[in-house]
């Protein structure tokens, strides 16, 4: 996870990301984690953590 161009860490799930969001000053409560103007997702999303299940 980047915070502007800081690296914070690895997000491995909702509780990692909202710990992030609150050492960068965001109150985690009031955060969206759908909202696209705060959060850009890479590889994943609010509902998906994680690789890829292999087939």
């Amino acid at each position: 996870m980047t915070i502007g161009d800081q690296i914070a860490g690895l997000a491995m799930g909702p509780a990692d990301l909202f710990e992030f969001l609150r050492r960068a000053g965001l109150d985690p409560d009031l955060v969206e984690l759908s909202d696209p103007t705060l959060i850009e997702w890479r590889g994943g999303g609010p509902e998906r953590w994680g690789p890829e299940p292999s087939a």
